[in-house]
């Protein structure tokens, strides 16, 4: 008797048994990275689509105060024509404007703050909360440890969500990947934009040294910061907390993201590992939490081993960095701090 099935989870769980991306990377040696690099740097970009033109940043100090040792501003940015960026920058008060400090752009990931707990906001008990699960405010630490620190909104988060429930019983990075999608317009590479924009706003800032900037962020912030360092190697180091595992487990088992992190056919192309991949050999941390709920340390574990082969062939295997730390779905805290001293 033929084997009938009218379930949608079996039918693609079971198509992603034997998935294998037609780019992953299978080199040794160096020659054999630097081709692959070319042509899955090249589909990357394809399968993002154009990027928005730029415009004038236009950017707008709002506030700007001393508050225990940092100096805290909300600046507001034009990252293209339709389509403005709020942040929070925070930096040590007595940072020179000499134009020699590192700076870090952090990325927040999938909740209902926005950048507000990565920027250390801790002025109600849900923020605090928020920040206390997952060690959130690296923004506020980071800028501790003397570096200026740049948090943006992603779209559909933040200030950028429109209300609190703007399409009830549904998911707002799906309605607008699916918005966008009838246009060829997707969300995730919008948000690339925009971190490239806050890249551009970073260099003119008086204090920063443009060659000294990196990025870091947790869950959807590592989507951002892995996506985001592949394609601008401006970013000269990059921390991606709770990211990198196989799209067979979380994107096609357990479906656990959304509209944001993803472009059509990124998994017939490129693994997240390949994409993680692509910053070679510029630094990477990876930081996996042994108790993880949200992606499992085994297959965190997964896709670093899937990076180490890319730095391998690269020649940049002592530039790779991993935290395998004892906590949840967080910043870990142990190693960023080294890490980002050392290379910018």
């Amino acid at each position: 008797m033929a084997h009938r099935n009218f379930s949608m989870i079996e039918y693609f769980n079971r198509r992603a048994e034997s998935w294998m991306p037609r780019l992953t990377f299978r080199g040794q040696t160096e020659a054999d990275w630097e081709r692959w690099r070319g042509e899955a740097l090249e589909k990357l970009l394809e399968l993002l689509g154009d990027f928005p033109e730029s415009v004038d940043l236009a950017p707008e100090v709002l506030y700007s105060i001393e508050d225990d040792g940092l100096v805290r501003e909300r600046i507001v940015f034009d990252s293209e024509e339709y389509m403005s960026v709020p942040c929070i920058v925070l930096k040590p008060a007595d940072l020179p404007n000499d134009g020699s400090a590192p700076a870090i752009l952090c990325s927040h990931g999938h909740g209902p703050f926005g950048k507000e707990p990565v920027s250390g906001n801790a002025s109600s008990g849900a923020l605090r909360e928020n920040m206390d699960r997952h060690n959130y405010n690296y923004a506020e630490q980071m800028a501790r440890r003397g570096f200026l620190t740049i948090s943006p909104d992603l779209r559909c988060f933040g200030e950028r969500a429109d209300g609190t429930d703007p399409y009830p019983g549904r998911d707002r990075c799906n309605v607008h990947f699916v918005r966008g999608a009838i246009l060829g317009v997707y969300t995730l590479t919008l948000n690339i934009w925009d971190m490239m924009r806050c890249i551009d706003y970073l260099e003119g800032r008086p204090e920063v040294d443009p060659n000294r900037i990196g990025m870091m962020g947790l869950s959807q912030g590592g989507t951002m910061t892995t996506f985001t360092a592949a394609v601008d190697e401006r970013i000269k180091a990059a921390d991606v907390m709770g990211y990198v595992n196989p799209w067979a487990g979380f994107g096609v088992r357990d479906a656990d993201f959304c509209g944001s992190q993803i472009v059509p056919e990124i998994y017939r192309y490129l693994d997240t590992h390949d994409i993680a991949g692509l910053i070679a050999p510029r630094p990477l941390l990876l930081e996996m939490g042994v108790h993880d709920t949200t992606f499992p340390i085994e297959d965190l574990l997964k896709g670093y081993d899937g990076v180490k082969p890319i730095y391998a062939a690269a020649g940049a295997s002592n530039e790779l960095w991993e935290d395998i730390h004892p906590g949840g779905h967080a910043f870990a805290s142990n190693k960023a701090f080294d890490f980002f001293e050392k290379y910018l």
